[in-house]
């Protein structure tokens, strides 16, 4: 028998909800802690998957909310799944490290200099510059605001690799260069 893998409960059928951007089989007293993830490929739904609020909420409410919606088609199965914490999250770029060291470097600053400027540890300049951790909130807003500098992700010098005007022509091909 199948157990939840929030509460280790055994149960004969697990329904699949996401709670915090992870999808989870969870037994029913558990899944009122996320939104409820529906496999509608019998159903008449647009998608592959479809979500619904697991305190009782129709799809239909969640959809007739969105006015926004220009799809113009007389389906119901269109609903949108609902917002969680991390649609709003910046992610933060992969390159953290060389845009604090280059942007700090360029200003003739010290690790140490800028951690006094931050009203920071010199440690954590360190620390952020070898990529050993990621900066919190405030600090990225602190390195921001005083080197000028984005750290989330976005457009950055790589990013122009993998740019081109014909949608759909570009593959991975074209951008790894083989050892031979």
């Amino acid at each position: 028998m199948p157990q939840c893998e929030m509460c280790g409960a055994e149960e004969a059928s697990l329904t699949t909800t996401k709670v915090e951007g992870a999808e989870l089989e969870l037994c029913s007293s558990c899944t009122d802690f996320g939104t409820e993830v529906r496999d509608e490929s019998t159903g008449s739904g647009g998608g592959k998957y479809s979500t619904s609020s697991s305190t009782g909420k129709s799809s239909s409410s969640s959809s007739s909310g969105s006015s926004g919606s220009s799809s113009g088609s007389g389906s119901s199965g269109g609903s949108t799944r609902p917002r969680d914490m991390f649609d709003d999250m910046d992610e933060i770029a992969t390159d953290y490290d060389e845009r604090i060291r280059d942007a700090r470097e360029s200003r003739g600053l010290s690790q140490e200099e800028l951690a006094d400027q931050l009203n920071e540890k010199a440690s954590l300049i360190r620390k952020l510059e070898r990529s050993d951790t990621l900066p919190t909130d405030e600090v990225q807003r602190k390195l921001e605001r005083a080197l000028d500098i984005s750290l989330v992700e976005g457009q950055s010098a790589d990013d122009a690799d993998w740019e081109t005007n014909d949608a759909g022509t570009m593959t991975l091909g074209d951008v790894v260069k083989r050892k031979d």
